[in-house]
């Protein structure tokens, strides 16, 4: 299966913003981001202005590298955001929001999304009381995740919770962090999305 080998703290760097790929370290004074804000290599990432093919590339790798999303993989959710009802943008953001190992991270299990892929295809997660070993499910309404009872004792799962990277302040999940378990209540909503990033831009990149 192919994985991103680069270091994760240059994606931050060549994009110029914080995507959390690190997990506790992008919280501290450690971040890439706080320490060289500017691009990576001998030129330090000036490239000048770009061009309208440019910006729109770089908003599609920012939004696929926030996700960690191999190039195939992130098509295929937008050739299904397409076919949706609605505004294929907003679309496309709220299924990248629905993957499981996204929900995993939001609710505060895993200190980013690497290590929520980690434990769902490792078995530490199930979905409406069963295993579930695929961390591009798409998660539904009244879907109820938790962390398996064996794993309720693992180092990094208590170390996730405990640090509270991703609050739980979001109106569409309802967390119990002490019973180790979440519950999707809705779907959000393109406002409800925190993210810099222009989708619109991503749209027209594909509809060349």
């Amino acid at each position: 299966m192919a994985k991103y080998t680069e270091a994760r703290c240059r994606i931050c760097r060549r994009e110029g913003l914080k995507l959390f790929l690190k997990g506790e370290r992008c919280l501290t004074d450690k971040c890439a981001i706080e320490r060289k804000a500017y691009g990576p290599g001998q030129h330090k990432g000036g490239r000048g202005k770009f061009s309208e093919f440019g910006e729109q590339l770089r908003e599609k790798q920012k939004l696929r590298k926030t996700y960690s999303l191999m190039e195939k993989q992130f098509k295929k959710v937008y050739r299904l955001a397409e076919k949706m009802e609605g505004i294929t943008g907003e679309n496309l953001l709220i299924l990248l929001e629905r993957r499981l190992d996204n929900v995993i991270y939001e609710m505060g299990f895993a200190s980013s999304r690497s290590f929520s892929r980690q434990l769902i295809r490792h078995g530490h997660v199930k979905v409406n009381g069963k295993k579930l070993d695929i961390p591009s499910y798409t998660v539904n309404i009244g879907d109820e995740i938790t962390i398996s009872e064996k794993s309720k004792k693992n180092d990094l799962i208590n170390k996730s919770i405990e640090l509270s990277i991703r609050k739980n302040t979001y109106n569409w999940l309802e967390v119990d962090k002490d019973a180790y378990k979440g519950v999707y209540k809705n779907y959000p909503e393109r406002d409800d999305i925190a993210t810099s990033i222009n989708e619109k831009l991503i749209v027209e990149l594909y509809s060349k």
